[in-house]
């Protein structure tokens, strides 16, 4: 199958950059969110993120507008009547997920392939919210924070539908790995217990955030440590994250730790708010 038009459901930090991601790769894009606001805001940060590449000359003007041009905003579902593929980024909570998958059954065309961006939820679980589990898969990735997809097959997934998933996953420039539809996949399942001993390491008073963050970046060569990564992705998100894992394992390395509890019930979320493990002077960046 031919993809010609991309759906990408919620235009976050997540959903922008796939939205943004695929029309810089030529593919005509429709996204969706529950507000125009919502909208406003995901358009508003890919416009930021194209100017900034034109600024540093890794991008033309006349490319940024032919890519702002792919670009179709809606908050109308039934705009997804004519995609070959739409991948959804709504949060991490497996009623929402459902019912985005339930509804994108109804509008979308019988080749469709739906797809979940998730960090650990169960993709058997939203497929058999369709008539189609064959052609649901799971692609995991940040498209603008690495070029990395953990492509996802689960016990009902089609051939035909992983393949589409490679294709699609190469068409965008990225390195893909297959991983079983298991709790956290294979990334997270990692990353998460790594992420969760930092926190908890701080919250033992063994160490500080800056002296952790500073050993993973000189250390290991990382681009940023785990503490300053869970302030990017967002506390509250992370938390999400942390507690479907250790739902579906109750493996006690994944639960989540007290202070990342207490954190998010402060509203210190990271860099979208300006309080997490650090303070940031701009507020509202992910």
């Amino acid at each position: 199958m031919k993809i010609r038009k991309v759906g990408v459901v919620g235009c976050g930090n997540m959903g922008s950059q796939y939205t943004q991601s695929c029309a810089q790769a030529g593919y005509e894009v429709i996204v969706s969110e529950v507000s125009d606001s919502q909208l406003s805001k995901g358009l508003a940060a890919i416009e930021s993120r194209l100017r900034a590449d034109v600024e540093k000359g890794r991008l033309s003007l006349q490319d940024k507008a032919s890519i702002m041009s792919r670009i179709t905003p809606t908050t109308d579902i039934e705009e997804f009547a004519e995609c070959d593929i739409v991948v959804e980024n709504v949060t991490e909570k497996m009623d929402l997920k459902k019912k985005v998958f339930a509804d994108l059954d109804e509008v979308c065309p019988e080749h469709a392939v739906l797809a979940a961006n998730t960090s650990g939820l169960s993709i058997i679980d939203m497929a058999m919210a369709t008539k189609k589990p064959d052609k649901v898969l799971g692609l995991h990735s940040g498209p603008l924070t690495a070029p990395f997809m953990e492509i996802i097959k689960t016990v009902a997934t089609s051939d035909e539908t992983l393949e589409i998933g490679k294709g699609f996953s190469k068409s965008l420039g990225m390195t893909f790995v297959i991983a079983p539809d298991i709790p956290g996949f294979v990334l997270n399942r990692l990353y998460f217990a790594f992420l969760l001993t930092a926190v908890r390491m701080v919250e033992a008073g063994i160490t500080t955030p800056q002296d952790i963050d500073t050993i993973f970046t000189k250390c290991f060569n990382h681009r940023v440590g785990p503490l300053t990564q869970l302030d990017i992705a967002g506390l509250d998100n992370s938390l999400d994250v942390a507690s479907g894992i250790y739902e579906q394992l109750k493996d006690p390395l994944y639960a989540p730790p007290t202070l990342l509890r207490k954190m998010v019930a402060a509203g210190w979320l990271g860099c979208k708010t300006g309080k997490g493990f650090y303070e940031y002077s701009e507020v509202g960046k992910e």
